[in-house]
């Protein structure tokens, strides 16, 4: 086996170290390293059967269960790049991932495929159908269908003939919802991968006793390192698609899961639950990913779980993971995004690429080997996103330059070298002559108790440049926009205060991996004020 580490490498490296060590659980089905490792190679030698050349792609559009993982790692282990499908999205949405990386293999279930079918035939580059159960294997037009079961055959496994690939090869193509248009596929290396996860297993202290809920989608970045971070650790990972968040609390408890990751929309659900006290007993840490949560809720789940140490983390698909804030800190600092990951380094730039002052506000840019290998099929943007470190920053005496990503983020760093999240360039509201960060009004607004949920956003307006609105599903039914813009008109300056509340008593959108989408709110109320004088 080479020295180098790739992606399938995390489970072969579990299997020689623990073969019969739990390693992967859906439902009332846990496999081992070492059975999960023999899937893996069965379905790599399936992958090569069908043809798949090395750095071809293959599409991934399921739920989270075993041949999601299975056909993940296999791919790998085939040379080839695996595309994780948000199971949530729609066929139209599907066949433009499909299209846009050019998918040689689509691994799906029946129930999928038959709301896929007429999108498919847009399509070319699609050659073969791997479907879930035991479809009998036919040959259309266009495309072979086969079993899942048929893949893992004995019969019809042979090795890769393509040479084995480096750990600069692609391994993951992540699709992320672009702040216009089309979502973006972000190209990660097996370098970007196994570099994540033993730096988010490292901070986390994950050891083989972990059982770790996978409970975001393995679409999603946060989401699919669960999986890695656990392999590298040589931990479990519990499978779970649940549809109310006491699923959740349930297989908590059931599972004895010692830790979870989420994003804020989940932890508000997740904090607003009775949690069984049996929990503390064997959860010893929650993790946030996604965006900011909210103080309030994060003393609420410390108070629920206190026996769970909680980590803050901030991170970007560009670069998997930036930063997270040492739990010791957060007494102190509750509002920070923390510290770079170990083995990264960020830093905070002015427009003309010279590093900001303490507490001067900044562009968050990242180097090191998380950071990806661009957007497929899309040199523009990946020029503007990913860009070479300015001469004066890189390390002395280094010719070439090193390319960096610049996230969009706005951060500042205080004089400890602590990072705080200001907000997204693109989603900024300059009201008034003012910058306002959407979080800073929502985190005031879940300060007054009044909120379950909460999104702010800028919309138009012809006076004031953009005018604030809070869009809100109230604690209770009988709180009113009257009351709290009272209570925020006594937390926040005046060119804080929202133009507009709008009350909602249902959820409020979310996008694919499962944040409020407030671009989609914005997207409501741009013509509010459009006939104001």
């Amino acid at each position: 086996m080479s020295d180098s580490w790739l992606l399938h490498h995390l489970i072969e490296r579990s299997a020689r170290r623990a073969p019969t060590a739990p390693a992967l659980t859906a439902g009332s089905s846990t496999q081992d390293y070492a059975s999960l490792w023999q899937l893996v190679q069965a379905c790599a030698r399936g992958f090569a059967s069908l043809g798949l050349a090395r750095s071809q792609r293959v599409g991934i559009y399921l739920d989270k269960r075993i041949e999601t993982v299975v056909a993940s790692f296999g791919a790998s282990a085939a040379g080839g790049v695996f595309v994780p499908i948000n199971p949530l999205l729609k066929p139209d949405q599907v066949a433009y991932i499909l299209r846009d990386c050019n998918v040689r293999v689509l691994v799906t279930s029946p129930e999928r495929l038959l709301t896929l079918r007429d999108a498919l035939a847009a399509c070319p580059d699609l050659q073969h159908l791997v479907v879930t159960g035991n479809a009998s294997s036919t040959v259309t037009n266009t495309h072979a269908t086969h079993s899942w079961q048929e893949v893992l055959d004995e019969e019809n496994r042979q090795p890769p003939t393509h040479d084995v690939p480096t750990e600069l090869d692609m391994a993951a193509i992540l699709y992320t919802s672009g702040s216009t248009g089309r979502p973006k596929g972000v190209v990660l290396s097996h370098r970007n991968m196994v570099a994540g996860a033993r730096s988010v297993a490292e901070y986390l202290g994950n050891h083989p006793g972990d059982s770790l809920l996978a409970a975001l989608p393995l679409s999603f970045d946060a989401g699919f390192s669960q999986l890695t971070t656990a392999f590298h650790a040589g931990a479990r990972v519990v499978l779970l698609n649940y549809l109310m968040p006491r699923d959740i609390v349930k297989a908590l408890e059931r599972e004895k899961i010692t830790g979870l990751t989420a994003v804020p929309p989940l932890w508000l659900q997740l904090a607003a639950q009775p949690l069984p006290a049996g929990i503390s007993s064997h959860l010893r840490y929650i993790a946030n990913t996604g965006g900011h949560l909210p103080e309030t809720t994060l003393k609420t789940l410390m108070q629920s779980l206190p026996s769970a140490t909680p980590y803050l983390m901030y991170g970007l698909t560009e670069a998997f993971r930036a930063t997270y804030l040492d739990p010791a800190e957060i007494a102190r600092r509750p509002d920070s995004i923390g510290k770079a990951i170990p083995d990264n380094e960020v830093l905070v730039l002015r427009e003309d690429g010279t590093e900001c002052a303490p507490n001067e506000p900044g562009e968050l840019v990242q180097r090191g080997p998380l950071v990806a290998m661009g957007y497929w099929n899309d040199a523009e943007k990946t020029a503007e996103r990913f860009r070479p470190l300015p001469a004066h920053l890189r390390p002395h005496g280094l010719m070439l330059p090193e390319i960096a990503v610049y996230s969009g983020d706005t951060v500042r760093r205080d004089a400890d070298g602590f990072l705080y999240f200001i907000g997204r360039t693109d989603e900024m509201i300059k009201t008034s002559g003012y910058r306002v960060s959407p979080s800073e009004v929502e985190e005031e607004a879940y300060a007054t108790g009044l909120v379950a949920e909460c999104a702010a956003v800028g919309v138009p307006h012809p006076q004031l440049g953009a005018a604030i609105v809070l869009i809100v599903t109230p604690a209770h039914t009988d709180i009113d926009a009257a009351a709290l813009l009272a209570a925020l008109k006594t937390r926040v300056p005046a060119y804080q205060v929202p133009a507009q509340i709008a009350l909602r008593h249902e959820a409020l959108p979310r996008n694919a991996n499962g944040k409020i989408d407030r671009k989609a709110l914005a997207g409501e109320f741009a013509d509010l004020f459009a006939t104001a004088q």
